[in-house]
């Protein structure tokens, strides 16, 4: 630093104050919206290491160095990484069943039953009080008991709250200790925002054995849909699912997906057997919905219409030798079941078998706005009207949605 001259000197200034501008500008641009106060020590922090790094490789950065402004960049996001995985990590826990399980002697006798853990997961404490969320099909044993290790090894029991009927989905209350009165816990954020490229952060209960395992990726894709093995009901249909390359193994289901704020934009639910990076998340708005009625109703509801369908493509219209190539058209079950449910919204509201229902509530049915998926969004309660394709005429009608009773 004794040998630069007076212009060197001033372009030293002028590249240190403008990495620390740009840094600045970046990590508040990313983080500061609707970020939570433990960030401002966390931007702070990324500030000061990487205007002291800057300070340390300037000389060479005058001589334009590319590899020094990468390095700088690596660094930052380092910084950030390390301070948002020492944030969250204390909010994710490891969910443990544990089931009393038939001792048999020799000759096959069976003599009484000893505890054992029977499965382990991830979930992720999501309020103070110890509401906890996690996968239906980590704790999805109605005769197991579930308890939750902390990331400092604390043990404590839990209880199922809620699950989801409809999603992959659980809602867990913890038992607080007199002495405990609040937990740690990971903030929400919007998974609407999330974008192909973006960082994306795994913490989960790698295999069951390895707690608070770190992956760091990117968002692969968007609005997946996957056949999810693993819940004792067997395979399930999950829609509108976040694709990851970062690790999502065995154990880690239940665990955050986080975004560079340290939020939760998903919920880590499955992995491609016999491919590599490829794991998949619950978007966290469809997670939002699921903890605020458990948190506020003790279950967890979603509104119904009381049709069965079938999608209209391009290739079911030429096949049907149908009017429209889009909407969901009401037809019977192969098993005998009726199109239109006894007793249902549509029922009530004169939906009748062979009807095309071609926009729901103003949004025109296809691929990518199934009709299952756009009652999820409504609430119990709502009217909404749907455009309807009958005999070559279309026609509006209202229909009131209700309670779906047929989950348990």
């Amino acid at each position: 630093m004794n040998d630069l001259n007076k212009h060197q000197l001033v372009l030293l200034v002028l590249l240190v104050s403008f990495v620390t501008a740009l840094v600045t500008g970046i990590v508040t641009a990313t983080l500061v919206s609707q970020a939570p106060p433990p960030l401002t020590s966390t931007i702070q922090r990324v500030i000061e290491r990487v205007t002291e790094k800057a300070a340390e490789i300037a000389p060479a950065a005058l001589k334009k160095d590319e590899s020094k402004e990468l390095e700088l960049s690596a660094l930052a996001r380092d910084i950030l990484i390390e301070d948002i995985v020492k944030r969250v990590s204390p909010a994710v826990v490891s969910v443990i069943a544990t089931k009393d399980i038939p001792v048999v002697e020799q000759y096959f006798t069976q003599k009484g039953t000893e505890k054992q853990q029977v499965s382990a997961g991830t979930g992720f404490l999501a309020s103070a009080g110890g509401l906890l969320i996690t996968n239906k099909h980590v704790v999805d044993d109605p005769d197991a008991e579930y308890s939750i290790i902390m990331n400092d090894q604390k043990k404590f029991t839990a209880k199922v709250l809620a699950r989801d009927p409809l999603n992959d989905i659980a809602v867990l209350k913890v038992d607080l200790p007199a002495d405990i009165r609040s937990l740690p816990f990971v903030l929400f954020g919007d998974s609407d925002s999330v974008k192909i490229g973006h960082t994306a952060i795994v913490i989960g209960n790698a295999l069951g054995e390895f707690q608070n395992t770190v992956s760091v990726g990117v968002i692969s894709g968007l609005r997946r849909t996957i056949m999810a093995s693993g819940a004792q009901s067997g395979p399930e249909e999950l829609s509108e699912i976040i694709q990851t390359d970062a690790a999502i193994n065995p154990g880690n289901s239940g665990g955050p997906l986080l975004n560079l704020k340290g939020e939760a934009v998903g919920l880590s639910v499955a992995m491609a057997q016999g491919a590599e990076n490829i794991g998949f998340a619950i978007p966290i708005n469809q997670v939002k919905r699921a903890f605020n009625e458990a948190r506020e109703k003790g279950k967890i509801t979603y509104p119904y219409l009381g049709v069965r369908y079938v999608l209209v493509t391009p290739e079911f219209k030429e096949k049907e030798k149908l009017l429209v190539d889009y909407g969901a058209m009401v037809v019977a079950g192969k098993d005998g079941a009726e199109a239109v449910m006894p007793n249902s919204p549509a029922s009530k509201a004169g939906i009748r078998e062979k009807d095309i229902i071609l926009e729901f509530g103003g949004i025109k049915i296809n691929k990518d706005n199934v009709l299952s998926k756009l009652i999820q969004r409504k609430n119990i309660g709502d009217k909404v009207n749907l455009k309807v394709l009958r005999n070559g005429g279309e026609l509006e009608v209202e229909v009131v949605l209700e309670e779906r009773k047929s989950f348990k």
